[in-house]
């Protein structure tokens, strides 16, 4: 286990520290996740929870209300600090890689079950869950190190108005703090993730405002649709409007209902009770 585990919420380190991934922070914090574990009977379900922030920043809306709710649902939450810019690609995804990873490692430490591991992200996060979901591997066997050895796969996926394509309509803000103002064709493709679908893609939940200045709903649609065209399981819910960023949207009766639609979406896959609860 990476640090002392203290019943959240309490920062734990995701890297070792004498790990090469955090050779090049200089002064900029470490990233971190911070578990929020449920008591009582488990194993349980857990999420990692990536906020957004254009991979500038972490919005905090988006990151420890969302586990609470999740916690409200019986399902353990995880929320990852991961690098943004001046950090940029491959660093945020060898973030939430490891998180996924960290989770699986310390699943008797923390009483929730390996098999059972999701993603949830907004906008950027939205973007970082989605790679997750698309660009993970099964673990390096041959590691020293125990947590590499766990696969980073998740088992679900709920992407809140995401980032999707860094080629079709893109958010240039994304684009540019993950791979630089001057990124190559090959790149941008490389994290179009409705490009990186495959059959082995987790089930999704998505959901999008029809409206969203920031990031278009044509990314959510996007991925749906190559969702689709794999026979991957989905749900997606559009709503008619609502500005972009609004986390739990307690103050919208319209688009709040997604957290009850991802709670049915979440039950049926075995994750939590459904419950329609809020934070």
């Amino acid at each position: 286990m990476v640090g002392p585990y203290v019943p959240g919420p309490h920062a734990l380190p995701l890297w070792p520290a004498d790990s090469p991934e955090l050779a090049s922070l200089g002064n900029d914090p470490s990233p971190t996740l911070t578990p929020y574990p449920i008591a009582g009977d488990g194993p349980h379900p857990a999420i990692v929870v990536a906020p957004g922030g254009g991979y500038g920043f972490k919005a905090e809306h988006e990151g420890g209300p969302i586990a609470e709710w999740l916690n409200a649902l019986g399902i353990a939450a995880f929320v990852v600090d991961y690098r943004v810019a001046p950090h940029r690609h491959p660093a945020p995804l060898h973030d939430i890689q490891r998180a996924i990873r960290l989770v699986r490692a310390n699943a008797a430490e923390w009483n929730v079950d390996p098999e059972r591991v999701g993603v949830l992200g907004f906008s950027a996060g939205g973007h970082l869950s989605a790679s997750a979901a698309t660009l993970w591997d099964l673990g390096d066997a041959a590691s020293a190190d125990p947590v590499a050895r766990e696969s980073c796969r998740p088992d679900v996926a709920v992407l809140c108005y995401p980032v999707i394509s860094l080629v079709a309509t893109p958010h240039v803000g994304s684009l540019e703090n993950l791979l630089g103002p001057d990124a190559s064709d090959e790149a941008m493709h490389a994290l179009s993730l409705d490009e990186q679908v495959n059959a082995e893609t987790p089930p999704a939940f998505l959901w999008h405002t029809s409206d969203d200045e920031a990031v278009d709903v044509r990314h959510s649609l996007r991925f749906a649709a190559a969702l689709r065209e794999h026979g991957i399981p989905f749900g997606l819910h559009v709503y008619p409007a609502g500005r972009h960023g609004l986390g739990l949207a307690t103050e919208d009766p319209t688009v709040g209902l997604w957290t009850a639609e991802a709670a049915i979406f979440l039950k049926d896959l075995g994750f939590g009770s459904g419950k329609p609860t809020r934070a």
